[in-house]
């Protein structure tokens, strides 16, 4: 009794103060005051709502107390967390034998899609039930042994899945389906590191002075996804920051189904570089060891994690082009692309030339061509 007693005073008191130990771990004092008053406060919690809840409570009123003793550093801070996120469970299916014991998920074997599947019992070979979908405990079996995965897929690809799988506030459920096609991901972009080590310029190349309009339009999607990527990330929001990582895969591979017999002229081989490295900056804090590598094969042999976050240019993150719709009395009949900064007269006049308008005015002027930049053309017959 006197042991567990102990253990758990040292598990809740250790669990308590350990960050404030952690900006000087080396200090002879429990804290170091200058050390407190440049890091703290922690700057983003983030824990399982379950487990926030009790530590949340221990950590901050264990806090105010070495306020009170002195060694909570100079700002004598009321509060050591400066913002709270709590992230979702990972939940799995569950699993019933016909005698009513639960089975791990390694003892059944899944058969079919949808609402026909079927579960069987390995050792047995009698049907199983398949429950409900909850958090992983012990007791219902339900669990997913990460050893096993990460010796089939390795750690990169699990972290990836959790990543994209759902909003991290949400819960995650975990599919083997879901955990594989994360894998596939994986290969696909070790494909296209390939693919740019052999279609894109060499590393270090200088930018051409004319760029061709496939490589404009390759440049402004990787700009545009490493902003989109980086704020969705400072936001905590990485599955959307995962979901246009595959956006900018897509669009590198377009590319370079592109990339021709032009020699590099047109200046895509230079954008399909800068976009590969872009992809692979962009994946690394995901997964770091998938990222490093791919670093190093595409020339470096400097750490991807010590790279800065590169920079995307303003002027690409914006479009040159507008999709305007064209209505016909009131009627939506079609729609018309043209530079952002036409003026009034180009865009009327790029509207009456399509063919619906055309068809609709017979050969007769308009009573009057309605124009709100940007947005509409409404064609008054």
């Amino acid at each position: 009794g006197a042991k567990r007693e102990t253990d758990t005073m040292d598990t809740f008191v250790d669990s308590s103060w350990y960050f404030a130990r952690f900006t000087a771990p080396d200090a002879k004092t429990p804290t170091d005051t200058t050390a407190l008053d440049y890091w703290m406060p922690v700057d983003q919690y983030i824990g399982g709502i379950e487990h926030a809840i009790l530590h949340l409570l221990y950590s901050r009123f264990y806090y105010r107390a070495m306020g009170e003793t002195g060694h909570a550093g100079r700002k004598n801070l009321k509060e050591p967390f400066a913002a709270l996120f709590t992230q979702g469970m990972v939940v799995h299916e569950t699993y019933r034998s016909e005698a009513g014991a639960w089975l791990l998920p390694t003892e059944i074997r899944l058969e079919g899609e949808g609402d026909a599947r079927k579960a069987t019992e390995v050792a047995t070979g009698k049907p199983a039930a398949i429950g409900s979908i909850e958090k992983m405990s012990k007791s219902k079996k339900n669990l997913v042994d990460p050893d096993d995965i990460i010796a089939h897929y390795g750690a990169d690809c699990a972290r990836w899945f959790m990543l994209s799988d759902s909003p991290p506030e949400r819960d995650v459920i975990w599919t083997e389906a879901g955990v594989a096609g994360a894998g596939r991901f994986i290969q696909r972009v070790w494909r296209l590191v390939d693919d740019v080590i052999e279609k894109g310029a060499k590393k270090g190349a200088a930018m051409p002075a004319n760029l061709g309009p496939e490589a404009l339009e390759l440049r402004r999607a990787a700009h545009k996804s490493l902003d989109a990527v980086g704020r969705n990330v400072e936001g905590l929001r990485f599955n959307v920051a995962v979901a246009q990582i595959y956006e900018l895969a897509n669009a590198l591979s377009a590319a370079m189904s592109k990339s021709g017999d032009s020699g590099g002229q047109d200046g895509l081989d230079w954008a399909i570089r800068e976009a590969g490295e872009f992809l692979i900056q962009m994946l690394g804090p995901m997964m770091p060891h998938l990222g490093e590598e791919c670093w190093a094969r595409l020339g470096y042999n400097t750490l991807l994690v010590e790279q800065p976050w590169p920079r995307p240019e303003k002027s690409l993150l914006v479009d040159d082009t507008v999709v305007i719709a064209v209505q016909v009395n009131g009627k939506r009949r079609d729609e018309v692309t043209v530079r952002r900064d036409a003026s009034k007269d180009e865009v009327e006049a790029a509207a009456l030339k399509l063919e619906a308008v055309v068809r609709a005015l017979e050969g007769k002027p308009p009573k009057k061509v309605i124009v709100v930049p940007q947005r509409i053309v409404n064609v008054v017959v």
